[in-house]
């Protein structure tokens, strides 16, 4: 074969080889994507509003503490111990700098994490499993653009039998059901997406709903309210009840969602201003779509107070 011919076929094998390899390059620059196009201004800016939605920075900072913005470490007493919200930045040796868009999306649609550990429920993943593909990959977009924070994880303070983790496989085989939601044909656009917005992305049913001895929601009674919940907070009923929103108009929930004004003119408290302090950040017509639902839902008897509560 001649030197000119041979010359040519390697760089023939090459240029192969190079567009071979291209998309593992282009993926591991991009943390598992398959282009770099696919990470978008637009893309991060979808994700920096799921991110406000999902209410992610409250929970993932330790303000109490001084915290970084993602960096963990928030405390959340419950009945089970105290569970300790781990770092979301971008950080490789202690966040989820590591993580490709395959493992981002199995945490959140399976409750797995990257090294295949199964997460607590504390981590909403019963509810973020609802999210859609796009939406989680814009999600983690955005925590990627944010600066990493090199603080490590503080390990869960979990009294037995619940600090054993593979008792969460079995809790998971009874209580969790994984996969996208699914919008219903019959409903307008409007409650699609604020079924969408409430069950998946805001996951209001992870606080408004009591849960039995094992930590699960109680199905029957999801939305109904809640006492003595996570740092011994107390959620309402959020469902049309007389004793819950029975007496609350679209408009008046979409101006608590806004401003935090209850009809009488309170104000909410605890853990509900932080939630509001995202929600006023969503738009007029996500606020909106979120009060339809909420309006649809069947009423539901308001959750007993246990009787410690109820003698405070």
């Amino acid at each position: 074969m001649p030197a000119t011919a041979r010359s040519a076929r390697r760089s023939d094998l090459i240029v192969r080889h190079l567009v071979w390899a291209l998309p593992l390059v282009m993926a591991a620059a991009t943390g598992g994507r398959a282009t770099a196009e696919e990470v978008t201004a637009e893309s991060v800016a979808r994700g920096a509003y799921l991110f406000v939605a999902a209410d992610c920075g409250s929970c993932h900072t330790d303000s109490k503490n001084g915290g970084a913005p993602l960096g963990g470490g928030r405390a959340i007493k419950t009945a089970f111990g105290t569970f300790y919200t781990p770092n979301i930045s971008p950080d490789r040796d202690h966040g989820i700098g590591t993580w490709t868009d395959s493992q981002f999306i199995r945490a959140f649609r399976k409750g797995v994490s990257p090294d295949g550990r199964d997460y607590y429920p504390a981590f909403p993943y019963t509810s973020f499993t609802g999210m859609t593909d796009r939406d989680l990959l814009d999600l983690k977009a955005y925590l990627f653009s944010q600066p990493p924070v090199p603080t490590a994880d503080r390990p869960h303070d979990l009294r037995f039998p619940y600090s054993v983790r593979w008792a969460l496989m079995p809790w998971k085989i009874l209580y969790f059901r994984e996969g996208p939601f699914l919008g219903d044909a019959s409903r307008s656009m409007e409650w699609n997406r604020g079924a969408y917005l409430v069950k998946a992305v805001t996951h209001c049913g992870e606080c408004h709903s009591p849960r039995n001895a094992l930590g699960a929601i109680d199905k029957a009674r999801r939305f109904a309210g809640v006492w003595n919940g996570p740092d011994g907070l107390n959620a309402p009923n959020i469902t049309p009840h007389p004793d819950g929103l029975g007496k609350w108009s679209t408009s008046d929930i979409e101006a608590l969602l806004k401003d935090g004004i209850t009809p009488n003119g309170d104000f909410v408290g605890s853990g509900m201003r932080e939630v509001v302090s995202n929600t006023a950040k969503l738009s007029d017509a996500d606020r909106h779509a979120i009060a339809v639902f909420l309006r649809a839902l069947p009423p539901k008897e308001p959750t007993p107070k246990p009787a410690a509560t109820a003698s405070r």
